[in-house]
């Protein structure tokens, strides 16, 4: 590399939950740079998970982390040529990567779902990521699958 690596940002904390994570899904759910709008998506998301989980004695918060838990994955397979065949190499993925793709696969699967607005989406892939289903958690289990299946050619990791 010819330049220094550049600096990781602090994230600044949200300002109704104080969690940098918070923003920092924010900053993936932004479109044109109209953060106001992603909060108020995010914030009215959570509120609706509140209220359907208000039995279940955790805040919104805790379950919007551990939604995004349920759907990070520990490894990803990279393809590698090797001789004039490609191979799927299963890899370890950095952890400011896992959160990153977690974060991506909720926002992508919570805007393909059928609802009324992006709020409403987006708490049903929250909910069914804490539940364990929805299309964000099948795709992480798919990509361990997919690791577990190429296990073999783990040795080309480079």
């Amino acid at each position: 590399m010819r330049k220094a690596r550049p600096k990781k940002r602090i994230l600044l904390p949200d300002p109704k939950y104080k969690d940098p994570y918070v923003t920092r899904f924010v900053n993936n759910l932004m479109f044109s740079g109209k953060k106001n709008l992603a909060f108020k998506i995010l914030y009215e998301s959570l509120d609706i998970v509140g209220d359907k989980f208000r039995n279940e004695g955790k805040t919104p918060l805790e379950i919007f982390k551990q939604a995004l838990d349920n759907v990070t994955p520990q490894v990803e397979v990279k393809a590698r040529r090797v001789g004039g065949a490609t191979f799927q190499v299963p890899m370890e993925i950095r952890p400011d990567r896992k959160v990153a793709i977690s974060m991506k696969n909720m926002i992508l699967f919570a805007r393909k779902r059928t609802g009324h607005s992006m709020a409403e989406k987006l708490a049903a892939e929250l909910m069914a990521a804490y539940k364990l289903e929805g299309g964000a958690y099948k795709k992480k289990e798919d990509t361990h699958r997919m690791a577990e299946a190429n296990k073999a050619f783990a040795h080309f990791r480079f």
